[in-house]
């Protein structure tokens, strides 16, 4: 029985234009989160100097978060959701979407 999938992920080779700055961080991560159907409950988000940034939305599922190292053109996400994992996987292609990554790696775990 499957209850929810966390998807773990590191993008490599993204626009450092994208993943500098907490506020185009924010706008990509929280149009993902609504285009996803997630339930946001809160956000929160941390801008490092001279670039760099740390977010996290939680939801009423669970939750999506990103850390962005710019100098490396690196992502790391953390999609998780119990229900409907479909809500999962749309928000991971969203990502990929968005982000425009020349490669990436991640893991898909099926929790229950």
């Amino acid at each position: 029985m499957v209850i929810g999938r966390h998807i773990i992920a590191d993008l490599y080779g993204v626009n450092k234009g994208l993943i500098s700055y907490e506020d185009k961080v924010k706008e990509i991560l929280e149009e993902i989160a609504e285009k996803a159907n997630l339930n946001k409950v809160g956000s929160m988000y941390k801008q490092f100097q001279p670039y760099g940034v740390t977010g996290v939305i939680l939801v009423e599922e669970s939750h999506v978060s990103i850390h962005t190292w710019p100098e490396h053109e690196l992502v790391n996400l953390d999609i998780f959701s119990c229900g409907d994992v479909s809500k999962v996987d749309k928000a991971f292609e969203l990502c990929l979407e968005k982000f425009k990554p020349k490669s990436y790696q991640h893991k898909v775990i099926d929790r229950g």
